[in-house]
């Protein structure tokens, strides 16, 4: 009996094991793919700021802070010519590595038709229609594209789904600009996306976000809303571009002390001087 008892506890201390190490295998894989979609996601986006030093009409800058969760935020920004460049933020549904690879296609098809001077509807479009031919995942992605004119302050724009942009005035005061919403990409094809456009002045600022700003919650279930973030930018027109987005996401991280976020949080924003 005592032999009995003692196998069959041997064989239980077996299975446990047996168990434990399949779950630490699993939470490696886990970890690992978790690192590896973070590399990709971190690699494609813009790091040197000032990026264009020389050009005295802009300050711009971004930054994305990941979730546990690796999602697929992104932004871009690039010089089509002289007088206009390009802004571009987005946000896939999914997380882990399918989304950063979907996010990483999404952001090198807008950022190729548009530095082939096409216009921001043009490219969704495009851009749309190969996301829907080509994927078989069930993941799409939403995207603001702008160009702006720096001679001009125009920016003209496409939406693909995406949260609306903040326009902070020089004179402080800051509102979500008026954007159609526009179908999310992916999901649809020969969807044709519509264009329109808003005039910044000199002194004038634009701030583009993704959601885990706006949907970031505290321990109350609160979300950061919309309202709270236009409210903050009301007061912030003294401080340069950098520190807005810094300020922005610090605001962010108090709001939800100690809950942890299930979202990337990220944020781009350009001020204009004027020509």
């Amino acid at each position: 009996n005592d032999l009995e008892v003692t196998i069959k506890k041997t064989i239980e201390e077996v299975e446990l094991l047996r168990k434990a190490q399949m779950e630490h295998i699993k939470l490696v894989s886990i970890e690992r793919d978790l690192n590896i979609a973070r590399d990709i996601q971190q690699a494609i986006l813009p790091k040197v700021f000032p990026p264009f030093p020389e050009m005295k009409e802009f300050e711009i800058f971004g930054s994305m802070t990941a979730a546990k969760e690796v999602g697929g935020d992104f932004f871009d920004f690039f010089l089509i010519d002289k007088d206009r460049l390009g802004l571009v933020i987005g946000d896939v549904s999914g997380k882990g590595i399918p989304a950063a690879i979907f996010m990483a296609v999404s952001r090198t098809l807008i950022r190729a038709t548009g530095l082939k001077g096409m216009q921001p509807a043009e490219c969704l479009t495009y851009a749309n229609n190969l996301l829907c031919n080509e994927s078989t995942s069930s993941m799409f992605v939403t995207v603001f594209y702008g160009i702006i004119n720096v001679k001009t302050g125009v920016v003209d724009f496409s939406n693909g789904g995406h949260n609306q942009p903040v326009i902070i005035k020089n004179n402080g005061s800051a509102a979500l600009a008026e954007v159609p919403s526009g179908l999310v990409l992916g999901i649809a094809d020969d969807v044709t996306y519509s264009q329109d456009k808003f005039q910044l002045e000199p002194g004038d600022a634009v701030f583009l976000y993704t959601d885990g700003i706006t949907e970031a919650f505290n321990e109350s279930d609160e979300l950061y809303s919309e309202e709270r973030l236009v409210k903050f930018l009301e007061n912030v027109n003294e401080k340069n571009i950098t520190d807005i987005v810094k300020s922005v996401v610090e605001d962010v991280n108090n709001f939800s002390m100690g809950v942890p976020q299930s979202d990337d949080i990220t944020a781009l924003a350009l001020r204009y001087f004027g020509p």
